[in-house]
């Protein structure tokens, strides 16, 4: 029978063989402690739920909606963006609310990528950053996003040995999963590059508002022009701890943001009325949950590094995201991260996820998302100080 090219493109999906043991050692009646997906745990404010309660009454709401989001929504993004970047927008032509970001990233990847266009991506990264656009049938190009390699460096290396000439770079920081931050300054950097080149720009900053130590995540948009070549998409997921309700958008360059909305409005007819009139409040209303889920993050980072620093396993403390990038340590880098994962969900009964599957770069890393409370994130400490303390008795 016939084959279906674009599926035939992706990959086996890592993080399946590590899901797949975790689902058969439950079945066994052990306890995992999950750390594998960056789902957020806490609940989503009372007055955002309230709200949507409310709107789900009114029969109103029950009907179509629009694709491209409700006008009171795409106004509270750009209060937002005006608010937290000082960026002023325009709601009718450079605002649009995704199905989430996953959903918006994907649908422009279609909307602007012609068969064997050449995108410039770093590496390791989220996989949809990769995966939207090979499933639109562009060529990737990785570029290393690792300790002691400079990104413009590669970047200009990527752009002298590619051809066709490249035609998007996709940004990620605050990054998944690595954490990585940057200041203002990289994204002056950027646009400069991005200018000299001829290059679209997908930032993606779902993670902006979750950040530590005093940190505060810039946006590409507040750099003058910016907005003539870059998108900026971002999520209430992580934000308001929103992760079901699949509220995204993306923000900036009117082209890119006309690109999308007309594929979308092919596509879909936006989300439930009444979560967009939800979400609005959330951008809209009290602030003070953003500072609350920061501050339980911040919380459980600081449990979790120093539980494994005693551990012996020393890792880097993230400025922001909700993610520990965690280099695996030295007697076990010979196996792998995919192995590595294995051997922890085994002995520790810890479940993260291997570094593998964000790209090459990463299979010497695991990510650990902090969204296990403190009991359990002491447990899963526990059990790795365990697994340490067995280090070459359970190592391959």
């Amino acid at each position: 029978m016939e084959e279906f090219q674009r599926i035939k493109r992706l990959p086996p999906y890592v993080f399946a063989v590590v899901n797949d043991l975790k689902y058969a050692a439950r079945q066994r009646g052990e306890d995992i402690i999950d750390f594998g997906m960056g789902n957020p745990d806490q609940p989503t404010p009372k007055h955002i739920v309230d709200r949507l309660c409310e709107a789900a009454q009114e029969g109103r709401n029950h009907r179509y909606s629009v694709s491209k989001g409700i006008h009171g929504l795409r106004k509270a993004i750009c209060a937002y963006y005006q608010r937290r970047f000082d960026v002023e927008l325009d709601p009718n032509t450079e605002a649009i609310v995704t199905i989430g970001s996953k959903e918006g990233i994907s649908h422009l990847a279609l909307a602007m990528t012609n068969p064997g266009d050449t995108v410039l991506v770093p590496n390791p990264t989220y996989p949809i950053h990769v995966y939207a656009f090979v499933l639109a049938g562009a060529d990737i190009r990785h570029v290393p996003l690792v300790p002691n390699t400079d990104f413009f460096e590669a970047l200009t290396q990527a752009i002298r040995n590619t051809w066709p000439k490249p035609k998007t770079l996709v940004i990620n920081f605050p990054s998944n999963p690595t954490a990585q931050v940057v200041e203002l300054d990289f994204y002056y950097k950027i646009n400069e590059f991005a200018r000299e080149h001829d290059l679209f720009v997908i930032s993606d900053i779902a993670y902006a508002d979750i950040c530590f130590d005093g940190y505060k995540a810039p946006s590409m948009l507040q750099v003058p022009g910016a907005k003539e070549r870059c998108i900026e998409f971002h999520s209430l997921s992580k934000t308001y701890s929103m992760p079901g309700w699949r509220v995204g958008f993306g923000v900036g360059c009117e082209r890119l943001v006309h690109a999308l909305t007309r594929i979308k409005s092919y596509l879909d007819y936006g989300m439930f009325q009444p979560i967009q009139i939800a979400a609005s409040v959330a951008l809209n209303g009290p602030q003070e949950c953003i500072q609350e889920h920061c501050a339980t993050y911040q919380f459980r980072r600081d449990v979790l590094i120093e539980g494994l620093d005693r551990a012996g396993w020393k890792v880097e403390k993230p400025k922001a995201s909700m993610f520990v990038w965690a280099e695996i340590p030295d007697e076990f880098k010979s196996v792998g991260s995919l192995e590595f994962s294995k051997l922890l969900l085994k002995e520790a009964k810890v479940a993260v996820s291997p570094g593998i599957g964000f790209g090459q770069y990463g299979d010497h890393y695991v990510r650990i998302a902090l969204i296990e409370n403190e009991h359990r994130t002491r447990q899963a400490i526990r059990g790795i100080r365990r697994f340490m303390n067995l280090g070459g008795d359970v190592a391959p």
